[in-house]
């Protein structure tokens, strides 16, 4: 047997490449992959070869040195079973269902510290939306959602998806989504919106100003990576709102409106990413303490639901050629390893 990774060639190209199965160091684990979540976000402006080639892959995790120079590995969402400890290990490890931000690969090995461990009645499927519930946790708290307020989510993919879902358990005035695609404003309506919105047959910037006496939302997220949706939500911002900006848009570059209302109306545009903890919070904070709530929310979810489809790692990449072609097929997209 030969372990199977997956590498970003060039772009619109990706391989499955195969090595030998690597044996554990001393102080380290081996898993064997079960399932991994593809990021559609991310992984696509990566796929489009739209990433920053001077910028570090990410910092802040491990298994994801270098920079975005092609070739390399990515992804960050491999749930699977030790089997495999180094010398320096407790027997305990073996078999352990365990998730990791790594990338797409059949086998690996790590640091016991960089797994984190299925509680027992968690579905490998279920725990691959970790990472993501992770990242909906952190942009509810950048954007501080108050009750009794109006709130919007522009883009209902996976990560949109998941943040309409928490954000529902918020008591809220109302909470309307924007997208696209019919499943993935279907989807939203059941996780808990009040109205989903397709912005090809609405004109988004006045419905949401005329659903709010204050003229606008009072906080809203930009979830789409899309220049157009991101100027929407600019556009429909109510006095002194917040705008948390979710998109990753790499290398692309968006030409923003500030010269209408923006300007008079004192809105804050909020930057959130998930490598780290807003300064905000962090005297209180650590990224161990949100993983945890993102374990706690994740439990009251059913983000099963949201796969589409579940592809074979050999076939990723016509897993990719779809999430970039056909969008409106897919949510979520599982790699498999047999």
């Amino acid at each position: 047997m030969t372990a199977r990774s997956l590498s970003f060639t060039g772009a619109g190209h990706v391989e499955v490449r195969e090595k030998p199965i690597p044996e554990p160091a001393a102080d380290e684990v081996r898993v064997r992959t079960e399932v991994s979540a593809i990021s559609p976000g991310t992984e696509l402006r990566i796929y489009r070869g739209e990433a920053p080639t001077e910028m570090a892959i990410d910092e802040t995790i491990d298994a994801l040195p270098g920079r975005f120079e092609f070739p390399f590995t990515y992804g960050y969402a491999a749930v699977g079973r030790v089997t495999a400890i180094g010398s320096n290990i407790a027997d305990e490890w073996i078999d352990t269902a365990v998730f990791a931000f790594h990338p797409h690969e059949s086998h690996f090995t790590v640091s016991p510290d960089e797994l984190v461990s299925l509680p027992e009645d968690c579905s490998m499927e279920t725990a691959a939306f970790l990472a993501n519930v992770e990242s909906a946790v952190n942009f509810l708290m950048d954007g501080r959602p108050v009750v009794g307020e109006c709130v919007a989510v522009f883009g209902q993919g996976v990560v949109g998806l998941l943040t309409t879902a928490l954000l529902s358990q918020y008591p809220l005035e109302s909470l309307i989504t924007v997208d696209l695609y019919e499943r993935r404003r279907e989807l939203s309506e059941r996780l808990g919106a009040d109205k989903a919105l397709d912005p090809d047959v609405t004109d988004i910037v006045e419905r949401l100003r005329d659903n709010h006496e204050l003229g606008g939302t009072d906080l809203a997220y930009e979830l789409t990576g899309d220049p157009d949706a991101l100027n929407q939500a600019i556009d429909a911002m109510a006095y002194d709102s917040r705008l948390v900006i979710g998109s990753w848009y790499g290398s692309n570059r968006v030409a923003l409106n500030l010269g209408g209302r923006f300007h008079r109306n004192r809105g804050r545009l909020v930057s959130s990413q998930v490598s780290t903890i807003s300064p905000q919070f962090s005297g209180r904070w650590s990224k161990d303490r949100r993983l945890d709530v993102a374990w706690d929310r994740l439990d009251g979810l059913e983000p099963t639901e949201l796969i589409t489809h579940r592809v074979p790692i050999e076939r990723a990449s016509e897993a990719y050629r779809m999430l970039d072609e056909r969008p409106q097929e897919a949510v979520q997209v599982l790699l498999t390893y047999d």
